[in-house]
């Protein structure tokens, strides 16, 4: 395979720098082609625009000339006689200007010398006939000592010298001068011009012109075999042209070069330009150009050959590690897929664990169906087990959607209090049950209600502390601990920072690198008998990720476990009410310092002077101290849980200082109710529980201040009587309807149902108005979904059409809440129903 594949890549080497090589060369021939022809073809354009500026200069300058003469002319008196003294003006004005002579022409090719020596035209006969025809005319001419000069004349009318009238007035300047103002003469390597006549012969020649006609000195020109023809057909072209006035260009071969002709009229003139271009030193420009072309392109087709072959080289490489990294792939594939099958085998045992006690149970109530305090018994472990089932699934269909990637988040208003005495509720049975210790505390919170997926937020703190009670034995301790700082965000996030450590078993070095992978869990005799799917710290670490936050884990065998969480979360825009209490004096009494500073803290910001301790035996000296001197505290906040003397016997001593006026509250993050009547008794006035925001603070002191309570006080719970109210259930599943019908009778209501969407539908739309007062809602259902009926529901033209609909469905995923609401239902319940909930939600929806 090897030498097979070290063969098509030579192979493929050889075929490219053949193919390149040919390619190249076939590019510098047409590149040369082009070269010429573009060459010609901008020599077109040079010469065409040369010829147009020195026609141009040419007509400049003779107009300028002629206004000249026709200023003399203006001098001539209308009757057209001239004295002595006019042709003295006459002369002297043509030598100011700059004239060689000046003399009137008579309409026979007659001259009066006004002004120089006597004047002669080169070509008589079409000078004279264009002034007796009263044109201007140039022509070319030649004074008594044979210099050339060049003629103008301007049509004029006056007496001459012997007799007979004038024509014309005729000025002459020195060829040199038309030579020198137009830049014919000049050392120009690159091109030349002469201005010849129709028949050929030279009106003003280049310096190089040794003959007098231009078709001569071409004939003249050194010439190579097969040049005559070419020649020829050259000199016969170009008269045409000039016989018919028209522009003239052509390349052709003279003396065994190419040259360049290019030729147009003159104006005010018989005369043409003719100027010409050798392409002898571009020709051998355009050869060197090409030979460079050729070695550079040589050159680079080496270069590229070069280049392709390190990248040959390159790939050659990449492959190699290419096909490493499939093989370590296809080593992680299998590992995976080996996980995948142990985490198979470790749900189905974990799985098989809470239906057989579901079986178990269930059939050791049936058996003993007459034993209540039995059957109860069973009831309670089955719901347990129930639970525990429940919670496999969520977290097998919660990575199922992280896989897919469809997991997503739902943001809303939280409020972190909330949040946390949600998670203090649910986890203290646990804790209570394994006799932990548990402690809850925060620090430094400025904003207590921020944005966020607050499911998600309860999931991840639930996963940590669920592991924490799992992994850690009676007796052991769990805190989780809450505090914010600014975020580095900006002024609208602000940084919560969470942590939960427990000293349970811990984990091992290895496995801590990878507790967040999927379907892992450390392989260690110390956690076999621990249930757990090995999906939770993977969703939570999804969800944090997802959340834009991070995790660091902290474990040691034998010691314990800290999970601390960073998140920026967005400041809410809820608008807390102004919480002040009256300006007490109190003391904080807890084993936590900062704990302590930041309930002082709070204290403060709601208008309380507060002082702290972290034992009981300092607090009753501080309050003795204050007792003596006449200025109590007016409230003592004691903490439960203290070293040495707990918060009730340190309340008891204080009571025996104080009396019974000052407040003594005990604050906790435990269930009271197992301490309440000794508290009491000891004489602790009322209860607060942890965490210590400053909203718990300030309604948890508000009844010792004797105003009535407000603000925050919580609804009133009292239920609904749902008495005679009619409630639409959308069920397609009878066993479903069953269950609901019989769970629901307890609160009295009328139940009717509908098979599917479309029933629900129609039952609604041929109600009376206001016969139904809610419709609790399937999702999944034939014909028409839950979705789609509450849709269409909500579109009837009915006063009642914006009743509440409740969805109870078992698609409990966040962007299935979210769903239904957008589909206009008010609120989701997941299955199996919770009781309690349904009967929450529906009491907040028919008052």
């Amino acid at each position: 395979m090897k030498n097979r594949d070290t063969r098509f890549l030579l192979c493929s080497l050889i075929l490219l720098v053949i193919f390149c090589t040919l390619t190249f060369s076939f590019f510098t021939v047409q590149i040369n082609t082009y070269n010429a022809d573009t060459i010609s073809e901008v020599g077109t354009l040079y010469m065409s625009g040369l010829n147009e500026r020195i026609t141009m200069h040419f007509g400049t300058t003779i107009d300028y000339r002629m206004s000249h003469v026709e200023a003399l002319v203006d001098l001539l008196p209308e009757d057209g006689e001239t004295d002595a003294s006019l042709r003295s003006q006459l002369a002297y004005n043509a030598e100011a200007r700059g004239f060689a002579a000046l003399a009137f022409y008579s309409a026979d090719g007659q001259f009066d010398t006004l002004y120089g020596s006597p004047l002669k035209v080169t070509d008589p006969e079409p000078f004279r006939k264009s002034l007796n025809a009263g044109e201007k005319k140039v022509a070319v001419g030649s004074d008594s000592q044979g210099a050339e000069l060049v003629l103008m004349g301007i049509p004029a009318q006056s007496s001459m010298a012997g007799g007979g009238e004038s024509v014309a007035l005729v000025a002459a300047i020195p060829v040199e001068t038309i030579k020198n103002i137009m830049a014919l003469d000049e050392d120009n390597s690159l091109v030349y011009s002469h201005i010849i006549r129709k028949d050929g012969s030279f009106v003003i020649r280049s310096a190089d012109a040794y003959r007098d006609s231009y078709f001569d000195r071409v004939w003249a020109m050194p010439e190579k075999a097969g040049d005559e023809e070419e020649i020829e057909s050259y000199i016969a072209e170009l008269r045409k042209a000039m016989e018919r006035g028209e522009t003239y260009s052509r390349v052709v071969r003279i003396g065994g070069e190419r040259q360049h002709a290019y030729c147009m009229p003159l104006p005010n003139s018989e005369w043409y330009l003719v100027t010409v271009m050798p392409y002898g030193e571009l020709d051998e420009l355009v050869s060197s150009l090409g030979r460079q072309g050729m070695y550079m392109a040589f050159a680079g087709c080496g270069l590229i050959l070069l280049v392709l072959l390190c990248i040959f080289w390159g790939y050659f490489r990449i492959a190699k590690r290419q096909m490493r990294e499939l093989e370590q792939a296809r080593v992680e594939a299998e590992r995976a897929n080996q996980a995948k099958s142990e985490f198979l085998s470790n749900m189905s045992h974990d799985i098989r664990t809470p239906m057989n006690a579901i079986v178990g149970m269930t059939a050791i109530a049936t058996a003993n169906i007459d034993n209540e305090q039995q059957v109860q018994n069973c009831l309670k472990k089955i719901a347990l087990s129930s639970r525990h089932l429940l919670g496999l699934i969520n977290d097998v269909l919660d990575m199922s959607k992280i896989e897919s990637g469809k997991m997503t988040l739902n943001y809303d208003q939280v409020s972190l209090r909330e949040v946390m005495d949600s998670i203090v509720g649910i986890i203290q049975p646990q804790i209570r049950a394994k006799k932990q210790q548990f402690d809850v505390r925060i620090y430094d919170i400025t904003s207590e209600n921020v944005c966020c997926d607050s499911v998600r937020l309860n999931q991840v703190l639930l996963n940590f502390l669920s592991n924490a009670v799992k992994f850690t034995p009676e007796g052991g301790s769990i805190a989780i601990s809450l505090s914010q700082e600014g975020s580095p965000k900006g002024e609208e996030f602000v940084r919560i920072h969470l942590w939960v450590k427990d000293t349970g078993i811990g984990m091992s070095e290895e496995y801590k690198k990878k507790i967040f992978e999927s379907f892992s869990r450390e392989d260690n005799t110390r956690v076999h008998k621990i249930e757990g799917s090995g999906l939770g710290m993977t969703i939570t670490k999804y969800i944090v990720d997802a959340m834009g936050g991070t995790i660091e884990v902290n474990s040691q065998m034998g010691k314990g476990t800290e999970f601390h969480v960073v998140l920026d979360l967005e400041r809410a825009t809820v608008s807390e009410s102004d919480m002040v209490l009256p300006s007490w004096n109190m003391l904080v009494v807890d084993d936590d310092q900062q704990m302590c500073e930041s309930t002082v803290a709070s204290l403060g910001s709601i208008g309380v002077t507060a002082d702290w301790t972290l034992d009981g035996e300092s607090a009753i000296k501080m309050v003795k101290t204050r007792h003596e001197r006449g200025d109590d505290y007016q409230v003592i906040l004691l903490d439960w849980k203290l070293p040495g003397m707990d918060g009730i016997e340190t309340a008891r001593e204080i009571r025996i200082l104080m009396g019974d006026e000052v407040p003594i509250v005990l604050i906790s993050a435990y269930d009271w109710g197992e301490i309440e009547d000794r508290a009491k008794a000891a004489g602790v006035t009322g209860f607060i529980s942890k965490p210590l925001f400053r909203s718990t603070l300030f309604y948890g002191l508000r009844p010792y201040t004797g105003e009535p309570e407000a603000g925050m006080e919580k609804e009133d719970e009292k239920q609904l009587d749902f008495a005679g109210r009619n409630i639409l259930l959308a069920e397609d599943n009878d066993l479903n309807w069953e269950i609901a019908e019989e769970l629901l009778s307890d609160l009295d209501l009328k139940l009717e149902r509908a098979e599917n969407g479309q029933v629900c539908i129609d039952k609604f739309n041929a109600s009376p108005v206001g016969f139904y007062s809610a419709i609790l809602m399937d999702i999944r259902m034939p014909v028409k979904t839950g979705y789609e009926a509450a849709q269409e529901i909500r579109a009837l033209d009915r006063p009642d059409a914006d009743l509440p609909i409740i969805a109870i469905t078992a698609d409990a995923f966040s962007e299935d809440i979210k769903h239904s609401l957008e589909c206009g239902m008010n609120a989701h319940v997941a299955k199996p129903i919770d009781m309690k909930e349904v009967s929450r939600l529906l009491t907040k929806f028919l008052k």
